[in-house]
């Protein structure tokens, strides 16, 4: 799917540099850059999320205990 990337003068310069010296297309390396990293982005994307829906109360944060009991709880009712 075609995309166009505006880039920084410094970041066109490196790879410009990186394309030439290894023959291979700008694109392949926009294209390994994006696969490579996409899910690490999309991870610290949620987790900063998270922090702000904990910090407004949003969401709510349970203890070890309260998630074992929760946990027995469920376990036993699906046990009868």
């Amino acid at each position: 799917m075609p995309t166009s990337v505006r880039l920084s003068e410094d970041t066109e310069n490196k790879l410009n540099q990186i394309a030439r010296e290894t023959g291979r297309s700008k694109a392949f390396y926009i294209r390994k850059i994006i696969e490579t990293y996409i899910d690490e982005i999309t991870d610290c994307y949620r987790v900063d999320r998270a922090m702000k829906d904990l910090r407004s109360g949003k969401a709510k944060v349970f203890s070890q205990d309260e998630v074992e009991k929760m946990l027995e709880e469920k376990a036993s009712a699906a046990s009868r």
